[in-house]
């Protein structure tokens, strides 16, 4: 959680490990997405359905280039398509942690 919420972390590439998924959200950091064999349903989830993570191209073959990671990362960092997707990662933090406080959805489904 130190590395995501640091000032200097722009984006997280991950496996879309829901675990990860969330600790990346609680932290306000956008995410690219590396999937792995279980956690395709994952992936499809951030990217598609709650839009907090962008896909990185060539997962499927198990061979992502240099070049597209450098333009995914620079795309989330500098571009307006990052701008938004901050944005909606922001709005979703919110909603996470008010759901983990006390009285929150998650507080009160335990």
């Amino acid at each position: 959680m130190d590395v995501l919420g640091h000032r200097a972390t722009g984006t997280f590439v991950t496996h879309c490990g829901w675990n990860s998924a969330l600790e990346a959200i609680v932290a306000g950091m956008p995410m690219l997405c590396l999937s792995l064999d279980e956690q395709k349903m994952n992936k499809l989830s951030m990217t598609e359905d709650i839009g907090v993570a962008l896909e990185l191209e060539g997962y499927m073959t198990g061979f992502v280039k240099a070049d597209d990671v450098e333009a995914k990362v620079r795309l989330v960092i500098e571009g307006e398509e990052g701008r938004q997707l901050r944005a909606r990662v922001a709005a979703r933090r919110e909603d996470d942690v008010a759901a983990l406080q006390e009285g929150g959805s998650s507080w009160a489904a335990f």
